[in-house]
């Protein structure tokens, strides 16, 4: 029997990771993150002084980037980068925008679109990011392209970050969203849209639970559970 993949996608704060990982486990599947090997990868760039949006600086950086996925014994995914535990740290706000930009630039999609396929070869895999039922498995057995409006995903980062002491004015993190929105629409390297054959999740009016549910109701009946 194959191993099965499911690919979901969606805009910045829709909130892929946490439901990803939990349907993962609930599926008995590896969770792969892919934004945060991009999140790693922009963190790179900030330690070195390079210009996330500089794309012979960044490029040049690639083979100096020992970026390293490990799972834990309950699926938990931990970053490192060049042997350091990076896992917290890839979540601060100027690292979400630096990888933002490191990710609109082909050398680094090409360069790290191995690893995740490589990953979903040995697998059975949920795997979350922007690209990945359009590009990175567009052979997955399951799409989703999760989603909610700007306003809602704005609040759950809003509280997220608060939470995490790293607190943002409101109108700060809606904006950062719209623009990050637009940067990953609208570049020429695999811009963020939803695969013809993606079944949409919008949760902006669902809770935590209820997105949940709905997400993995969605994917049990992809894969005929």
């Amino acid at each position: 029997m194959g191993l099965n993949s499911v690919a979901i996608d969606g805009p910045s704060g829709a909130g892929k990771s946490t439901l990803a990982r939990r349907a993962a486990q609930a599926l008995g599947y590896l969770y792969v993150d892919t934004g945060a090997i991009y999140r790693a990868l922009g963190l790179f760039a900030l330690e070195r002084g390079a210009d996330p949006a500089d794309e012979a600086a960044v490029e040049a950086l690639l083979p100096q980037a020992e970026i390293r996925m490990e799972h834990g014994g309950d699926g938990t995914q931990r970053m490192y980068l060049c042997g350091e535990d990076v896992t917290e740290a890839i979540r601060r706000p100027e690292v979400s925008r630096a990888a933002s930009l490191v990710s609109a630039i082909p050398a680094v999609r090409a360069y790290l679109l191995e690893m995740q396929r490589d990953l979903a070869r040995r697998h059975d895999v949920v795997m979350d990011g922007r690209d990945i039922g359009t590009v990175v498995l567009p052979q997955a057995t399951v799409k989703i392209f999760l989603t909610a409006s700007p306003e809602a995903r704005a609040r759950r980062r809003y509280k997220e970050l608060e939470e995490r002491g790293l607190s943002q004015p409101y109108e700060k993190v809606l904006s950062d969203i719209v623009e990050r929105d637009r940067k990953d629409t609208t570049r020429e390297t695999a811009p963020l849209r939803q695969a013809e054959d993606a079944a949409v999740v919008d949760t902006t009016s669902l809770d935590l639970e209820e997105s949940f549910q709905a997400l993995l109701e969605r994917i049990k009946g992809g894969l005929g559970r």
